[in-house]
């Protein structure tokens, strides 16, 4: 039977962690996969909210917790020097609550992330929102050598939008997006690395505890050869 280390030796985006103190993100295998369906299933939102350009979670808890694996499987494979993906588990305490991604594009040639987010809301209000979001920047800038990262939320997510000027995001402008048949106004976000350098105090009294990255090496070697070969 296939060992953890065999498959991280292969795919190094297996071993990826950030952690600090009690909150981890940690790479998305079956069993964190299944969970995190069985999360969604019971919840991301208030009924009559939408924070999601894409709808994903509406429908019954079988429809979401597809969607969920559905997604996940589809971005695992992605993962180049121009176009990656990297999509982590949020562990809080030994629990599973949510997910945090990181996109990027053209990343050779433009080092930039765009962040991205959801907690079940049992899990919510909590400060792990701003917590994970810090985590996130910190494994783009000081793991991943990014230069830039981007988040958004729509005019009426309000708790997404504090969270974005919680870490000390300089907003980016608005502009509107098509979400469920409407046109919606949508927050930008954008973080430079010296701005967020220039924050490290301020993101660690937010922590609580240091910040650990590991696996990110070979993560980062990976891309590397691939831009190299």
């Amino acid at each position: 039977m296939p060992h953890s280390d065999d498959l991280a030796r292969l795919w190094p985006a297996a071993s990826v962690r950030a952690r600090s103190g009690d909150l981890e993100l940690r790479w998305i295998d079956d069993g964190l996969l299944v969970e995190l369906a069985e999360l969604a299933s019971r919840g991301v939102h208030a009924p009559d909210a939408m924070p999601f350009e894409h709808p994903w979670t509406r429908g019954t808890p079988e429809d979401v917790a597809r969607s969920v694996l559905t997604y996940q499987w589809a971005l695992r494979g992605r993962l180049s020097p121009d176009n990656w993906a990297l999509e982590l588990a949020v562990v809080h305490e030994g629990t599973v609550v949510g997910v945090q991604g990181l996109v990027a594009d053209d990343w050779s040639v433009l080092r930039t992330v765009k962040t991205g987010s959801w907690l079940g809301i049992a899990h919510q209000g909590r400060s792990i929102g701003t917590r994970m979001r810090i985590l996130a920047l910190h494994l783009a800038f000081d793991g991943l050598d990014a230069l830039e990262a981007h988040s958004g939320a729509f005019v009426d997510n309000p708790s997404s939008n504090a969270v974005s000027r919680r870490v000390g995001y300089d907003h980016d402008g608005a502009f509107r997006i098509a979400r469920e048949g409407a046109a919606v106004w949508h927050n930008r976000y954008v973080m430079s690395r010296e701005r967020c350098e220039s924050l490290r105090l301020q993101h660690a009294n937010l922590l609580g505890a240091p910040i650990e990255l590991t696996g990110v090496d070979g993560l980062r070697g990976m891309i590397e050869a691939q831009q190299q070969a």
